[in-house]
C-alpha cells in the first residue's frame, strides 16, 4: 500500500501581504500562520510525514520552528525562486525516503484552515486514481474580463470553471517527472505541471473554508474559520 506524505513550499516572501515579515510567519492566535497549516497535516493520522521547504538561511524558522512542531515534520532548507522550483527541490530532497508510487500532498503554507474533512475527501476520491487530483471549488461569481483601461470588456462564462485549492495530490514519480520538465518552471501549481505533461488531474470539490491568506484582510477571515472549527470540535 502506498504511503501519504505532505510537502509544503514556504520559501516565498508573501509580497502582496505588504508585511515586514513573510506572511507564513504572521501571528494567528499567538502562533505563526504556518503552525496552523503544518499542524493540520501532522495531526492527520493518514500522513506518514510532512516536509516544509524553506529558503536557505530562513531566520524566522529558527525562531519558531523547533518549539512548535511535531516529530512527523521535517524542514528542508532548499527553497527556490519560484513555487515550482521549491516543490521540485523538496521532491528531490525526499528521494530515498518516498517510493515512486507513494502519494505526495502539496499544500500551500498560507492555507491554515485545512480541515480533516478536506483531507478525508481528497484521499478517498483520489487514492485510486491513476493520475491524482486536487481540491477545488466551482466558480460561483460572475466573471468579468477587463480592458486596458480597467473597464469591463466582456462577461466570461463560468460554466466548467473551478478555483484551484490545495492540497494537490499526485504520485511521487509522476509529479517529480512533471516538474522536471523545463516548461514547468513557470507552473503556478502542481496541477498545471501535470497538465503540461499530458495528464488530466481529478477535481475534488472543496469549500471556501480552505482559504488562502493572500491579503491582510484574509487573516481575519482565517481567524474566524479556525475559531468556528474549534467550537465545532468541543
Amino acid at each position: 500500500m502506498p504511503n501519504y506524505y505532505a510537502l509544503v513550499p514556504a520559501a516565498g516572501s508573501g509580497s502582496r501581504m505588504g508585511s515586514a515579515i513573510p506572511k507564513q510567519y504572521l501571528p494567528i492566535f499567538g502562533k505563526p500562520l504556518i503552525y496552523h497549516t503544518l499542524s493540520a497535516l501532522c495531526d492527520y493520522s493518514g500522513i506518514a510525514r510532512a516536509y516544509v521547504v524553506l529558503a536557505e538561511g530562513d531566520k524566522h524558522w529558527e525562531h519558531f520552528g523547533d518549539q512548535y512542531f511535531s516529530p512527523k515534520m521535517e524542514a528542508l532548507f532548499c527553497g527556490g525562486d519560484t513555487r515550482a522550483q521549491s516543490v521540485l527541490n523538496g521532491l528531490l530532497a525526499m528521494a530515498g525516503t518516498v517510493a515512486d508510487d507513494d502519494w505526495v500532498l502539496v499544500h500551500d503554507a498560507a492555507r491554515p484552515c485545512l480541515a480533516r474533512q478536506h483531507l478525508d475527501r481528497l484521499i478517498q476520491e483520489v487514492g485510486g486514481d491513476p493520475v491524482g487530483g486536487l481540491l477545488a471549488v466551482p466558480m460561483a461569481d460572475t466573471l468579468k474580463r477587463a480592458d486596458n483601461s480597467g473597464r469591463v470588456e466582456r462577461t466570461e462564462p463560468r460554466e466548467d470553471l473551478w478555483r484551484a485549492q490545495t492540497p494537490q495530490m499526485f504520485r511521487y514519480r509522476l509529479l517529480l517527472d512533471a516538474l522536471s520538465r523545463p516548461e514547468s518552471a513557470s507552473a503556478t501549481d502542481e496541477s498545471q505541471a501535470m497538465e503540461w505533461a499530458g495528464h488530466h488531474p481529478l477535481l475534488v470539490t472543496g469549500d471556501n473554508r480552505n482559504i488562502k491568506v493572500t491579503y491582510a484582510e484574509d487573516l481575519d477571515v482565517a481567524k474566524m474559520v479556525l475559531t468556528a472549527e474549534l467550537e465545532m470540535e468541543r
